[in-house]
């Protein structure tokens, strides 16, 4: 029940902030985030494409692919979510789950995904992320770490 929880709560926060970056003036944007010295800026972008908006002028291959790439992960949340343990598996691919459908609902719905910040360090200050997106990429890395895990027990 926890994973569910967990899936939910990353969609459903991050469409709500999706909806008040969506709602505020356009005017605002690109601004600093209070608090965290500039390192971190609030956006509003607009993204039909994969990220840095790659294959935007294709934008049904945009939707299936993801439509795919989710289903594949939900087909193994759903065989590993009966097994005892595996909870670095259960958890990586709900983080996954999570953001992957936030950013699925966007793309259905909007027709685009909505990214809202940027971490302002080196060249990642040029990437613009949305909390899906971190999911997704925290999710992966879990599922990473536990299969180098499992690989080094094993040895």
């Amino acid at each position: 029940m926890l994973l569910i929880l967990l899936i939910a709560a990353v969609a459903l926060a991050d469409l709500a902030v999706k909806s008040a970056v969506e709602e505020a003036d356009p005017e605002g944007f690109p601004r600093e985030l209070q608090g965290t010295k500039g390192m971190i800026m609030v956006h509003r972008d607009h993204n039909e494409g994969f990220p840095m908006g790659v294959l935007k002028d294709r934008p049904e291959l945009v939707r299936q692919i993801p439509l795919a790439v989710l289903s594949a992960v939900a087909g193994i949340f759903f065989w590993v979510f009966p097994k005892k343990g595996h909870w670095a598996e259960k958890i990586g691919t709900s983080l996954i789950l999570g953001g992957g459908l936030s950013n699925l609902y966007d793309r259905i719905k909007r027709g685009y995904v909505v990214d809202y910040f940027s971490i302002r360090f080196k060249k990642l200050q040029q990437v613009i992320f949305n909390l899906g997106d971190i999911c997704i990429f925290l999710g992966t890395a879990v599922l990473l770490l536990a299969e180098i895990a499992e690989t080094v027990r094993e040895r």
